[in-house]
């Protein structure tokens, strides 16, 4: 069989083996898994109100939102048709 040797040869590519896959896939991994404008710009990005105004700008900007959307709901629903509903007294078609 082989001999010293060989046990040193196998020895090295166990180490350096998983080493160089390492080394391979590591290295550049900016230019490799980069996606062009992945992140927002801040510009583009919410901030957060810090002073009193800006903090009182964006309560009545969210209020104005929230009473805007409830407005077109309630709309919706008065134009869409109500099913008619059962009352408690009305036979429902069962066996008697």
């Amino acid at each position: 069989m082989g001999g010293l040797n060989l046990e040193v040869f196998k020895f090295g590519m166990y180490v350096m083996f998983p080493i160089g896959i390492m080394y391979y896939f590591g290295t550049n991994l900016d230019a490799r898994f980069s996606v062009p404008d992945f992140w927002p710009k801040p510009e583009q990005a919410n901030s957060v109100p810090l002073d009193r105004d800006e903090i009182h700008a964006e309560l009545q900007r969210l209020r104005a939102r929230r009473l805007y959307l409830r407005d077109r709901r309630l709309e919706d629903e008065a134009r869409r048709p109500q099913p008619p509903q059962a009352t408690r007294g009305e036979d429902d078609g069962g066996e008697s």
